[in-house]
């Protein structure tokens, strides 16, 4: 699809009742079309990668645009500057994270990326490098141990930080590598135990939080 026939059927499929929906669960971009995930998928996949449609459709700045563009961008020409210029300008959770699924863990330089921004400030770039070692360890079925594992000191590190959008990420990060096998959930509980430690309310929460389900049936039965 031509970036003109993006925009046609991105109008076609504009939905006003889910942009409302959206706002309940903190999706705020400043421009969307309120079109649907399934629906982009689609769009993308009929598209097809095309690096030059992809920066374009994200100067076009709507969610519909930006999330197409993550999706259909090529990774080995997404340099590091590109993701951080993408991430500089993400204001909202969602963005934020279809960037980190759909495109920036297929970079070659996507552990290095989840441990710079990690140790950022902005509130979602910070995200976004818990958001990356999320997917990471999710995604990247032949990676070592060892690798996630270097993830820890981050996570321990940002545990302090008090912001829903950054706790939540660092929570989320932790939960995903203690699930990926039995040696890295041992680990990553007795990281919690150290988390539960820190005078900090959201590092107790974090550590509440992720013990509970690296410690649940579920997860148990799954590993072994």
């Amino acid at each position: 699809m031509t970036y003109n026939e993006i925009l046609s059927e991105l109008e076609r499929l504009k939905d006003p009742v889910n942009i409302e929906g959206m706002k309940r669960f903190g999706i705020t971009p400043k421009h969307t079309f309120g079109v649907r995930l399934p629906d982009l998928r689609r769009i993308a996949k009929e598209s097809g990668r095309d690096h030059e449609l992809a920066l374009k459709l994200w100067s076009k700045d709507t969610r519909e645009t930006r999330i197409l563009a993550s999706m259909i961008a090529e990774p080995k020409k997404t340099s590091s500057e590109l993701m951080d210029a993408w991430a500089s300008e993400f204001t909202y959770w969602e963005i934020c994270d279809q960037c980190c699924m759909n495109l920036f863990w297929l970079t070659p330089i996507a552990y290095e990326k989840a441990c710079e921004w990690s140790s950022r400030d902005e509130e979602y770039v910070k995200r976004a490098g818990f958001a990356l070692m999320t997917v990471l360890a999710w995604k990247d079925k032949l990676v070592l141990d060892e690798k996630l594992e270097a993830f820890f000191p981050y996570i321990k590190e940002s545990s302090i930080d008090e912001r829903p959008i950054v706790k939540k990420a660092v929570n989320w990060a932790l939960r995903q590598i203690g699930k990926r096998d039995r040696a890295l959930n041992s680990k990553a509980i007795k990281l919690t135990r150290e988390i539960e430690l820190i005078d900090s309310k959201a590092a107790k929460w974090i550590a509440k939080d992720a013990v509970r389900e690296l410690e649940g049936d579920a997860v148990r039965k799954r590993l072994a």
